[in-house]
Formats: structure tokens, C-alpha cells, sequence
């Protein structure tokens, strides 16, 4: 009997969201037990797909799929990459992520189980970290492989003072190794990575699946405003130098300029006031800037601006401002040869295609600094996302399979 694919995938995803840090919510980060007992389900069912299944020095989990021996009896080394990330936010969603690992497990599984060996191999990548939470630098996981993870990090220290090379050490995995976990990008022949749309559009247009043309550049920036703390009762008002109100200003400046701006969005996701008393004036304040745009230039003019009104903010309240980038990354274009294949696969399955572009970061940004890179996009009810109510349909994932399955076989046809 057949088994069905996209049901198989939705009872991973329940399976797998059932793996967290923290009960009653779903967060599974970068190196966590959680995280170790992810790679482990997800490596038995890449194993279940025929693959042989690895991890690498940062925790990365590869399934690789042989193809096709030459007339010789050497198999094609030439490898075709699709994946996406394993971790997730805090109180996160389940498509977001594992859903493209899935489906990418669902189309070896119908080659495997089609006994069908392509002229090239395909390697399936569960990534170890894209969303930054634990040490607040995105992409750990595909940059590893893209040979772009920029060693520095490893003395980065997460809530707790743990570096993450101790973090790595403890996973199993081996920082010493991480340069020599690169792949190698003559060995590539191009990336494919499915993902929730996290936004509204395929939904209001009442389509499955769409095809990804762009991805968004983004910038982190870590901002702390230093006063001075004192008594809530005793310090008159025109003589404080209160940090969480320059902060709070500094916040709604954030507000005003993403809404200013087209295509740019702003967002102060994390805040933390220090000492933290009721009863004493904050006198240190530290957020978070999120800065995104589909064009390079326009993000950095305002993450420029941003720097400047945190100073003049810091100057009339007689505090101190100190601004440090923590993450960035440039806009993407997707590669428009892969692209066209996959769209006239998306055209065979539904009625209409949609081409979007993403302002939500993704493996596929770093992927692209070394081989082709492609994203479908799959209907998210609501455009909700990186929230538990995040919903994705089984006739949705059925599209998503079918559409990548046509999708490999076209690009099998090329070889």
C-alpha cells in the first residue's frame, strides 16, 4: 500500500513539536537537548528514506541520497541540497522550519520507495540554528556549510555565560572542525528549500504554494542606553537620568520610521530594564533593532538614521548610548533558471502561480553565497507565524510534495 506522504509529514510535525525546552510552549534552540532529540527522530526517518544520515562539526543533520552509478560503477558525486532548519523561536509555531525538512524527507522517501536513483545525489540538511535565539546570530547552521560562519562567534555567550563553542562541545559536535565542515561548492548544483509563507498573500489569492523571487536583507543591532539608577521617591524628576524612558522614546522613534519608509520594517522585539525594581529608576536599558528591507542600500540608510536619533535621544536625557550590530545580511535574489523550473511545476498543480518575495530570512540567503538557490512558499492560514496558532493544510503539503517532486525531476532531466 502507498503510504501517504503528506499525512506522514503532518504526524512528524506533531511528532517533532512535542520535542521542546520548555512545557506547555514549543522552543527547541541551537544545541539544546531538545535539539539533540530532534536530530535523532529526524535521522531515523532520513535512514527510513534510504539516506545515510551525518551530522557535522556545528550539529548540522545531513541525510545523503546516492545517485545513479556511471557506466564505471562510480556514483555521481555531484550533490543537489534542500533543507531548512530544525530550531525554533520561543513559544514558536511547528511548520516553521521543520516543515521544509519534512517535505525534502518526503521526496527522497518517493524516490526510495520508487526505487528511483537520479544522475546526481540529493542531500537533505535539517540546519542547527536560523533563528538566532540563543546567541542571537542567525544562520549558524547554513553558514557552516556555506564556509561563511565567521569563527569569532564561538566566544559568544548565550543567557547563561555558556560560550558556544562549550555549547557545541556539549552537543557532540566539534568547534575545532567547523572550517572543515564546509561543503564544497563545485560539489553543489543548487539549493531548494520549502518554507511557510509567514505572511498573507497565498491565502488571499487562495493558493497552495507560491514561488520565491527575493529575500529580504536584514540587520540586528543590540542597543543599550546607560543612566543613572536611583530612588523612585526621592530623585525629582528634572534631575533624572532615567535610561528605560530614553529607551522607551527610542522605541516608537523605531515605530515611526518603519512606517515611513516603504518596504521597510522595524521592530524592537526584546527589551530588558535594569536593575529591575518597581521602585527604582532604570538606569540601564538594552534592546533589540530589527531592520529589513528588499534593497540594501535603503536598510542601511535607516539603520544609519536609527544610530543617530538613539544618540540625539542619548544626549537630551544625559545618557549614554551604545550601538552594536550583531547580525547582518544582504538582500537575496533567487536563482532565476531554478526558479523557472520551479514555477512551471507549481503551474502543473494549481490554477495560477504567485512569484512573492520573502521579508523573513531564511537558510536559503546563506545557502546562495555558493551555489543556486530556489524557495517555494506554502499557505499559512492567517499569515500567522513564529506563534503556536501557525497553521499550514495537508492538501497544502500534498501540493508542496508533488510540486517538489516534479521539481527534481525536471532538474534530473538537465543533468
Amino acid at each position: 500500500m502507498r503510504i501517504d506522504l503528506a499525512q506522514t509529514v503532518m504526524r512528524r510535525v506533531d511528532a517533532l513539536a512535542e520535542l521542546t525546552e520548555e512545557p506547555g510552549r514549543l522552543v527547541r534552540t541551537f544545541c539544546s537537548p531538545a535539539m539533540r532529540h530532534a536530530n535523532e527522530l529526524v535521522g531515523s526517518w532520513m535512514r527510513e528514506a534510504g539516506m545515510i544520515v551525518r551530522e557535522d562539526a556545528i550539529g548540522n543533520l545531513i541525510g545523503h541520497y546516492s545517485g545513479v552509478p556511471s557506466q564505471g560503477g562510480t556514483v555521481n558525486e555531484k550533490i543537489f541540497l534542500l533543507g531548512s532548519h530544525l530550531d525554533t523561536v520561543r513559544d514558536a509555531g511547528k511548520f516553521d522550519g521543520p516543515l521544509g525538512v519534512l517535505v525534502a524527507i518526503a521526496c527522497v522517501q518517493h524516490l526510495h520507495e520508487n526505487k528511483t536513483r537520479l544522475p546526481f545525489a540529493i542531500e537533505v540538511a535539517g540546519f542547527a540554528d536560523e533563528e538566532g535565539v540563543r546567541y542571537h546570530t542567525t544562520y549558524l547552521g547554513s553558514k557552516v556549510l556555506a564556509g561563511t560562519f565567521d569563527p569569532e562567534n564561538l566566544k559568544l555567550r548565550d543567557a547563561g555565560g555558556t560560550t558556544m563553542a562549550q555549547a557545541i562541545r556539549n552537543f557532540g559536535g566539534n568547534p575545532d572542525r567547523i572550517v572543515a565542515s564546509r561543503i564544497e561548492p563545485s560539489q553543489l548544483l543548487g539549493y531548494a528549500e520549502v518554507h511557510i509563507e509567514q505572511g498573507p498573500i497565498l491565502e488571499q489569492k487562495n493558493l497552495a504554494v507560491g514561488v520565491v523571487t527575493s529575500i529580504a536583507g536584514q540587520t540586528r543591532a543590540k542597543v543599550t542606553f546607560t543612566g543613572v539608577a536611583g530612588h523612585a521617591g526621592t530623585v525629582p524628576m528634572n534631575l533624572r537620568r532615567d535610561a528605560l524612558c530614553a529607551a522607551a522614546e527610542f522605541v516608537l522613534a523605531v515605530e515611526t520610521l518603519g512606517q515611513s519608509r516603504g518596504g521597510l520594517v522595524a521592530t524592537v522585539g526584546e527589551l530588558t530594564a535594569l536593575p529591575g525594581a518597581s521602585n527604582v529608576i532604570p538606569g540601564q536599558t538594552i534592546l533589540s533593532v530589527d531592520l529589513r528591507h528588499p534593497e540594501d542600500g535603503a536598510r542601511r540608510s535607516a539603520c544609519k538614521e536609527l544610530e543617530t536619533q538613539a544618540a540625539t535621544i542619548g544626549r537630551q536625557r544625559n545618557v549614554s548610548i551604545d550601538w552594536h550590530i550583531v547580525h547582518e545580511t544582504g538582500a537575496v535574489i533567487c536563482d532565476r533558471s531554478l526558479s523557472v523550473l520551479l514555477s512551471e511545476a507549481v503551474k502543473v498543480r494549481q490554477p495560477k502561480l504567485a512569484l512573492l518575495t520573502s521579508g523573513a530570512g531564511h537558510d536559503a540567503a546563506a545557502i546562495a553565497a555558493i551555489t543556486p538557490a530556489a524557495m517555494l512558499f506554502v499557505r499559512c492560514k492567517g499569515g500567522i507565524s513564529h506563534h503556536p496558532n501557525e497553521s499550514v493544510s495537508v492538501e497544502d503539503v500534498r501540493v508542496a510534495i508533488e510540486v517538489m517532486n516534479d521539481f527534481i525531476a525536471a532538474r534530473a532531466r538537465l543533468q
